[in-house]
């Protein structure tokens, strides 16, 4: 009964990563469209999720599923870094236009 416990467990955890994965890249879509003001926090995502994945995981799926979803954080958090770098950019650059006179 333990081991079924302990792996129902270690399963709703990585399914609440891969949902907490998603509802970010949806708040990096709304950092980079000017909604919201703050960048979201995936470098607090990315050390949660690398303290989870040092435990060991003696099924075989839930295994693969942890590397799985590991493996789209590093993806996603590379599209978010860019979209980051961009929009930053963006920013910046208006910040730099010379302003015309209004008249």
């Amino acid at each position: 009964m333990l081991i079924s416990k302990e792996i129902q467990e270690t399963r709703s955890k990585i399914l609440d990563f891969e949902k907490r994965i998603e509802e970010m890249h949806l708040d990096f879509q709304k950092y980079c469209k000017g909604i919201e003001p703050r960048m979201p926090d995936y470098e607090g995502l990315e050390r949660e999720l690398l303290f989870f994945s040092r435990r060991k995981i003696f099924d075989l799926e839930l295994s693969k599923q942890l590397d799985r979803i590991l493996y789209k954080f590093q993806n996603r958090k590379r599209i978010w870094v860019r979209w980051a770098d961009e929009f930053q950019h963006g920013v910046y650059e208006k910040e730099q236009e010379p302003k015309s006179p209004q008249s």
